[in-house]
């Protein structure tokens, strides 16, 4: 995300938190490749009804100096749900079990809390 996007995180699963942790770090600019291991970041797993789990992890840029997650363990939420938000140049990941249908495509731009990235396998 650019700084001149809206940081909002959506919660992509309807579910449970299982699990959250904040890792501190360096401040790369957000796309760069390292940015998801180096950089200040938190990790949110989510455990849907049926057992699937998805994580998403929000990564502070260049620019980010905060990330905020509302969510805690064993909370349940909705998808569309407010996770959180980054201030200014940001990213998020979001990682599907390995057999999801994954509905984008890279460099694809997407919307937060409209475009669907996937679907989980049943």
């Amino acid at each position: 995300m650019s700084p001149f996007n809206v940081h909002v995180n959506w919660i992509p699963l309807s579910g449970t938190i299982k699990y959250f942790m904040y890792h501190c770090g360096n401040y790369l600019v957000a796309w760069h490749p390292k940015s998801s291991c180096d950089n200040e970041r938190t990790s949110t797993v989510i455990e849907s009804k049926n057992g699937k789990t998805l994580m998403i992890r929000q990564i502070a840029g260049a620019l980010a100096r905060r990330i905020v997650t509302y969510t805690k363990i064993q909370e349940s939420v909705i998808q569309g749900q407010e996770l959180g938000f980054i201030k200014f140049g940001s990213r998020v990941d979001v990682f599907f079990p390995i057999n999801s249908k994954i509905n984008v495509s890279i460099n694809q731009k997407v919307k937060g809390n409209i475009t669907i990235l996937g679907k989980l396998s049943s």
